[in-house]
């Protein structure tokens, strides 16, 4: 993607991060000539080797889905927050602009056998059962609603290359108190954008 230089996020740690607690992306591919997208959760791991991959699976009523071949590479895009930035919160008149958080992932396919599904599927339901009042494991469920696993297919995507930006109102530095200030006036979705631009006042 387009990033201009001021913008670029080049810190692996904090990109790592970033892509595990926004895990939810949207995985592309090529159908015919033509881009496919599908939203999904992709969860960042390492493969038996010790490379960065991510994790994911997809139905195989899905067209896509038998348009995924070992080898093959595709595009995994992950959104953060982003916000409308008014020009009105500006000492000098400007143009308004967009704040946002993204990060691309190209990375080669590699298909998981019914082992390392399952596996996955299990790390999947624990990771975001932790937080609920009463977390479920696949490991209770019958063997009639496992059956469902026969409907997925499950990969890997070694990462090939990452691009990030953080777009936060770099270079107007003397209005970030006022941009922060009227972005936590508004939605929670605003509010994460502040939030993100606070920790680089640090």
């Amino acid at each position: 993607m387009f990033i201009p230089e001021h913008y670029k996020n080049n810190d692996i740690e904090e990109i790592h991060d970033f892509l595990k607690n926004n895990s939810f992306g949207i995985l592309i591919n090529t159908i015919n000539g033509k881009p496919w997208g599908t939203h999904i959760p992709l969860e960042l791991g390492k493969s038996l080797d010790g490379k960065d991959v991510l994790v994911g699976h997809i139905a195989k009523a899905n067209l896509q889905s038998k348009n995924l071949v070992d080898g093959d590479e595709v595009l995994c895009i992950f959104n953060g927050p982003h916000s409308y930035i008014s020009s009105s919160w500006y000492k000098d008149e400007e143009v308004p602009t967009w704040n946002y958080i993204a990060v691309h992932v190209y990375g080669t396919v590699k298909i998981q056998n019914s082992e390392e599904l399952l596996t996955s599927l299990h790390a999947l339901v624990d990771k975001y059962e932790q937080q609920s009042e009463h977390p479920i494991s696949l490991n209770d469920m019958s063997k009639k609603t496992m059956r469902q696993v026969t409907g997925i297919i499950g990969f890997e995507i070694e990462i090939n290359d990452i691009q990030a930006v953080n777009k936060l109102s770099q270079g107007r530095e003397h209005d970030h108190p006022k941009i922060i200030n009227e972005l936590e006036k508004q939605t929670p979705t605003e509010k994460a954008v502040a939030t993100e631009m606070k920790k680089r006042l640090r």
